[in-house]
């Protein structure tokens, strides 16, 4: 009878003991992770020198999925609202067929700071960061189905299976904290936005740099306290006794980055224990930070805490967060009016908290925070089910549209380009997504042209073969 115990039994006996370890590791008799088998590997996210001076030691995301409309929230055109209810001129004209008549925003717009920035009634509270934000409002993309534009957004291409920029991110930089991914999402508890998990892809990167999704209610990493915890003596053997087996299972089977980044996971669930508990309890802010962020508020309150978690883990080291609505809610196909209201609604005031919040405790400056979609809204009018003026939708619009950044090196209070008279195409500094990508890498301290992966026989980078650039005009 065979009686030897596979490595396979000890990895499912061994699961539910990570506490001992971390425990143990409190006390300093637990092997340096930096030396374990899994950070031997060669690819791990211990702390890498940038190639230049970083502005920026970590990206907040927003990630409006759906892609709002810019003319109706940070590219004000009277122009538009002139012509409403109008025919196109053919300059302007949807060349899909799309849209009818040009559709005016009903929302007023206004100056805001010593800047004069102009931002829709929809967003009161982010208006009054005007002067910390710089509004891109000649942005362009590639393709005008959700999918597409979306991998473009995350990924620089219009194609699926390649690295997120947080991977990237988390591949060219690692993580300033051991205990935590250098690369968490913050999704909807309700549900995943539109591409579900490929947000957060690691595509062909190895897989310790994907990222980790963090539930925003309950627990925010399931399955990470064992049921039945142990004595340290005992996890610490039992433990050790893995390490071991791992290291033997490695020298024979080399270059598995599946079996790296298993490995990595478990030692990283061990120091997680207490380390992300701990990050994610929202009980120990104050009343007052739960006002911020709006979690005194049924309608804010959920988009809030993920911007409050956001705002939490970058505090302690972690690199790259990204923060997502469920579905594509600003898709707003019919009733845009009525869409667009309540995804501000939901959004406005918590993000507005989340800009407050790093500057008060003096995590601005060194915090790059993203906000936009993956396109924007048709300057047209679009009619499905009620054709009554007033309840008209917006289509895609992948010609033209607007984003804003923040903090980590981005000089406030501007505006970069524009879009055409009615808000159709963007003529003025044109901005595609590479430039976009090669500036947030730029502020992190990588060089898009140099943070390379050898993958399927060439040098791939996120800028891809595009002509990137970097907005020096947006930096400080």
């Amino acid at each position: 009878m065979n009686n030897a115990i596979s490595r396979r039994d000890i990895l499912s006996r061994a699961g539910g003991g990570f506490g001992g370890m971390v425990l143990a590791s409190m006390l300093g008799n637990l092997v340096d992770t930096k030396t374990s088998s899994a950070a031997g590997a060669g690819y791990n996210v211990i702390p890498k020198r940038p190639d230049h001076a970083p502005r920026a030691n970590a990206v907040i995301q927003l990630f409006m999925h759906g892609g709002p409309s810019h003319v109706d929230l940070l590219d004000p055109k009277p122009l538009l609202n002139k012509y409403d209810g109008k025919t196109p001129p053919g300059g302007v004209n949807d060349d899909e067929a799309r849209t009818t008549y040009l559709l005016g925003s009903p929302f007023k717009f206004k100056k805001h700071g010593e800047s004069g920035v102009e931002f829709s009634e929809l967003l009161p509270n982010i208006a009054n960061h005007a002067d910390e934000i710089a509004v891109i409002r000649s942005m362009f993309t590639e393709h005008r189905n959700h999918e597409q534009a979306i991998w473009m957004a995350n990924t620089g291409l219009i194609r699926s299976g390649r690295p997120n920029i947080g991977a990237w991110a988390a591949y060219g930089l690692g993580t300033e904290n051991q205990n935590l991914p250098a690369y968490i999402a913050l999704p909807d508890p309700n549900g995943l936005p539109v591409d579900g998990i490929r947000n957060w892809s690691n595509g062909w990167l190895p897989p310790v740099y994907q990222g980790t999704a963090f539930r925003s209610e309950g627990l925010a990493v399931p399955n990470l306290t064992p049921e039945s915890p142990r004595s340290v003596e005992v996890e610490l053997a039992r433990n050790n006794l893995l390490a071991k087996l791992n290291d033997r299972h490695k020298v024979q089977h080399p270059g598995e980055l599946e079996l790296d980044a298993r490995i990595a996971s478990f030692e990283l669930a061990a120091r997680m224990q207490l380390t992300a508990t701990n990050s994610l309890d929202l009980a120990q802010e104050t009343a007052a930070t739960h006002r911020l962020y709006g979690l005194d508020n049924d309608k804010t309150r959920p988009y809030g805490r993920r911007c409050l978690m956001a705002r939490r883990l970058i505090e302690r080291g972690v690199r790259f967060v990204q923060v997502f609505m469920r579905g594509q809610p600003w898709d707003t196909h019919t009733e845009n009016v009525k869409g667009t209201r309540d995804c501000c609604a939901q959004t406005d005031l918590p993000v507005a908290g989340l800009l407050t919040d790093l500057r008060q405790r003096g995590l601005l400056d060194s915090t790059l925070v993203q906000w936009g979609g993956e396109f924007g809204r048709t300057p047209g009018a679009e009619q499905r089910s009620n054709k009554q003026k007033g309840h008209e939708g917006r289509d895609h619009h992948p010609y033209g549209f607007s984003i804003w950044l923040a903090g980590g090196g981005i000089q406030g209070g501007q505006t970069r380009g524009a879009t055409d008279e009615f808000g159709y195409r963007s003529v003025i500094d044109r901005t595609q997504t590479a430039d976009l990508h090669a500036t947030i890498l730029h502020l992190l301290g990588l060089d898009h042209e140099t943070l390379t992966y050898a993958h399927s026989g060439r040098d791939e980078r996120l800028t891809d073969v595009y002509e990137a650039k970097v907005l020096e005009s947006l930096l400080v």
